[in-house]
Order: C-alpha cells, then sequence, then structure tokens
C-alpha cells in the first residue's frame, strides 16, 4: 500500500521508486546512479495531492529536450537526469489509500518510503534509516516494514500499533487525496508570510504577529527562500565562514546555527522544523499548505 514509480534505467534494468525516495550517488539513495554528471543527492520522487513527481535537487533535468525541476511522473515519461543517464518510466501505482502512523504529538500522516521515527523532542518522521532512531520504516516489494530501536524487523500492517519511547503508535490507512499534503501539527498556528530580505526575515503568522529574523539567523533562512529547494549544510555554512578550512570546526559552528535558529523560533512561536535537515546533509526550508515565500533578497 504505497504510491510507486517503475523507471528502465539506460542499461535495462527496472527499479522501482516510492514517494520520498532519492535517486543519485550516495549510499543513501534507493536508486544509486554511479555516474560523475549525477549528483549524490540528484532528484527525489515525491507526492503531491494524487501524483506522483520527481522533482530536481541539485541540479535539473531535461524532458522533451527542455531543462525543468519538476515533472509529473506518468507511463512512458523519458527524463535526462545528465547526458548519459535517461530514465523511463514504465509504471506508476497509485492506491485509493497508503500507509500511514498517528499518535499523541504526531498527527496522522502517511509514510514518506524509507524514514524513521524521532524524538526533538516531538515524534516526527525522518527522510532515511537513521541510526538512532526509534523506530525505522521501509517498504520492500509493495510490503511495509518496521524494525524498532533494538528489534528485529517485522510486517507493518492496517490496525497495528508499537510502542517507542514510552508511546504508542497506530498503523492507518490515508487518503491519497490528502497524503501528499504536508501534515498539520497540533502546534501548527495557521499559514505563514516568509519575507526574506537576506539580512532580515519577517514571518508574518495567521494571528497578524510579525516575528523578525535578523543577521546569521535571516541569512540562513533567506537563502533558502531565495533558492526553493534542499541545500547542502556545507554550502549553506561556508557563506557564514568563508575562510575556516577546518571542516569538522565548519560542521560544529554550523549546527550550533542551526540549533540557535531552531530556539529563536520555538521562543516566537514559529514551528521549529521550519527549517529542516536530512541524514545526507542536506537543508530545505519546509513549507506547508497555505504558506507563502516573498524574496526580496
Amino acid at each position: 500500500m504505497n504510491a510507486s514509480v517503475r523507471l528502465r534505467l539506460p542499461g535495462g534494468a527496472v527499479e522501482t521508486l516510492y514517494a520520498g525516495d532519492l535517486i543519485g550517488r550516495t549510499w543513501a539513495a534507493a536508486l544509486r546512479l554511479d555516474d560523475p554528471d549525477i549528483s549524490e543527492a540528484h532528484a527525489m520522487v515525491s507526492l503531491r495531492g494524487e501524483r506522483l513527481w520527481l522533482l530536481a535537487l541539485r541540479r535539473r533535468f531535461s524532458v522533451g529536450g527542455k531543462a525543468t525541476d519538476a515533472v509529473p511522473l506518468t507511463p512512458g515519461l523519458r527524463v535526462r537526469l545528465a547526458p548519459s543517464v535517461d530514465l523511463e518510466v514504465t509504471d506508476v501505482t497509485l492506491p485509493d489509500s497508503v500507509l500511514g502512523l498517528e499518535g499523541p504529538g504526531l498527527p496522522a500522516q502517511a509514510l514518506p518510503g524509507t524514514c524513521s521515527l524521532v524524538f526533538d523532542p516531538h515524534p516526527r518522521l525522518a527522510p532515511g534509516a537513521l541510526a538512532d532512531a526509534r523506530a525505522v520504516f521501509w517498504a520492500t516489494d509493495g510490503r511495509w516494514r518496521v524494525r524498532l530501536a533494538g528489534g528485529e524487523p517485522s510486517d507493518l500492517d492496517v490496525g497495528g500499533s508499537f510502542a517507542a519511547a514510552g508511546t504508542t503508535f497506530c498503523v492507518v490507512t490515508i487518503a491519497l487525496s490528502t497524503a501528499g499534503q504536508s501534515p498539520t501539527r497540533a502546534d501548527d498556528q495557521g499559514p505563514l508570510r516568509i519575507v526574506a530580505s537576506f539580512d532580515t526575515v519577517q514571518v508574518h503568522r495567521a494571528d497578524g504577529t510579525v516575528v523578525v529574523l535578523a543577521g546569521q539567523l535571516a541569512r540562513v533562512v533567506s537563502e533558502l527562500a531565495s533558492v526553493q529547494q534542499p541545500m547542502s549544510w556545507e554550502e549553506l555554512a561556508r557563506q557564514h565562514w568563508p575562510h575556516l578550512d577546518d571542516r569538522d570546526a565548519l560542521r560544529r559552528r554550523w549546527d550550533g546555527l542551526l540549533g540557535r535558529l531552531r530556539e529563536r523560533l520555538r521562543e516566537v512561536g514559529v514551528r521549529a522544523d521550519l527549517v529542516a535537515s536530512t541524514r545526507i546533509g542536506l537543508v530545505e526550508l519546509v513549507l506547508r499548505e497555505g504558506d507563502v515565500v516573498v524574496d526580496r533578497g
């Protein structure tokens, strides 16, 4: 019970990818392509509304000879990821409903491909299989599997439940028509209007309150608002410390900056996951339904 797409590779092999799966050279990609023109995180399969899309991450791809950063996946579609890498969509599966989770602090949401249940401090689903996750979920041959921390893999069935960090989560079905929309958390205060002006960012909340970010915190949000796609942490960090050669020291400074940004967002009542990072080092601006970004940088 999952939306999926089957892709024919240049050598003729056919691979099945699910919503949330990455394509690229990184070890974490569901479809790994060993080609110098392919980025580590090149593209991602995403469920938007009731359709599967291919979204560009670090490099654009072309369809029909025209460059693009997003295309709906339909049988027969041909996508050129790189000069020597063409993919053909052979089949798309869109069930009426998909598998999801819900529990205290985690409103019902679809499983977005391989993902992990983490607490920081509230429960959330993070992309990929994280080593310190309380539970990891993945799909094999159309069946969902789960591995709880310290346990063995088992099937994940509708109506079942499991406990993690002393909290019970239930396995539910979610209509495809709503599965592709961003989940609404209990602490969400409605759509945001984000006005980014490089050194200053104004976050207009639905209740009329305007929150202002300044300095380094604002520049992180402004850069993400400008590109409107995930960026590597190192690319963002070097904009703040361009002459720091020690990569480990750079990472420590970046982690500190990201922590201060999230803490500031919590202090002013804006959701802390507005800026999110993944296990493969990508950072993105997470927009929910109704959010608006105005880039004035």
